[in-house]
């Protein structure tokens, strides 16, 4: 996963976490795509105070995945629904059939995960 799409992600789900300071600066560099420099300048800060702080949030939030594993559930459900949305494709009777059966097996193993 691209590193920005992961940062983003971790956001989502654990960026409460952080502390105002930290969210904020983290938002504006990762959801906002300011740079270290505009942060920096907004915030009036360094710029390598900026580096360091978003190091930091990447580090706390991949350290929350690690214990709580909330994105890697997210991506496994949603990749299930993804198999279901495209089931539901199916032609003929027989894939239909087949479709609903492996469906259903999705569908229960999604509400196991939950």
């Amino acid at each position: 996963m691209e590193k920005k799409v992961l940062q983003t992600y971790l956001y989502d789900f654990y960026g409460e976490l952080l502390n105002e300071h930290q969210r904020a600066v983290y938002e504006d560099f990762v959801c906002n795509d300011l740079s270290l420099g505009e942060i920096a300048e907004e915030r009036g800060i360094s710029r390598q105070g900026v580096h360091d702080l978003i190091r930091r949030c990447d580090k706390l939030l991949l350290g929350y995945e690690e214990k709580l594993h909330l994105l890697e559930r997210f991506q496994r459900i949603k990749e299930k629904i993804e198999q279901i949305r495209r089931l539901t494709l199916a032609g003929d009777a027989d894939e239909a059939e087949a479709a609903r059966d492996a469906i259903r097996q999705l569908s229960s193993e999604i509400l196991e995960e939950l």
